[in-house]
């Protein structure tokens, strides 16, 4: 995420807004220590961004996938294979 300096916000505040308001928020900072966050209003808060499940359907899982290597596994732990 981009961080500016006070100063250099205030330079060019309009363009980081149109920045921000297309979804690229940035930090503004005093002497190195970031103060502040800028974001679009619409922009989602991080407790409604969901990420479980946001690859269904492009994985697939075997269904021997819990047995897969077990013969490796028990002649590793001096099993019978």
């Amino acid at each position: 995420m981009l961080t500016i300096n006070i100063h250099e916000a205030k330079t060019h505040l309009s363009r980081l807004i149109d920045q921000a308001v297309r979804g690229e928020p940035f930090v503004i900072a005093k002497a190195g220590k970031p103060l502040v966050k800028v974001m679009s209003l619409t922009s989602p808060e991080p407790s409604q961004i969901k990420r479980l499940g946001f690859m269904a359907g492009q994985i697939n899982v075997p269904d021997d996938f819990d047995r897969m290597g077990a013969e490796d596994i028990e002649h590793m732990f001096g099993g019978e294979a």
